[in-house]
């Protein structure tokens, strides 16, 4: 098997915040990209989704969507479906 470097360009925050990451797992930088590489060419794509994320339009004095059970809340929900319309 032979070797070859990769050189990137990668904001040094970006690049000091992975290098803590995968230092706490046990790995370098070099062994971390490697893992990326090869779980990249086995599923022959980018190996996490990568999605775009619609924006939420403001829905000012509207409840829908926004109730939820509090863990110490009995009430039905059927109690609040006014709130959900």
């Amino acid at each position: 098997m032979s070797v070859t470097n990769i050189n990137i360009r990668v904001d040094s925050g970006v690049k000091g915040e992975a290098q803590d990451v995968f230092s706490s797992l046990g790995l370098d930088m070099t062994t971390a990209i490697n893992i990326f590489l090869r779980q990249a060419i086995q599923r022959w794509g980018i190996p996490f989704p990568i999605v775009m994320q619609e924006k939420k339009k403001p829905m000012l004095g509207c409840m829908k969507g926004k109730i939820w059970m509090a863990d110490d809340f009995d009430a039905p929900l059927e109690d609040f479906k006014e709130y959900m319309k």
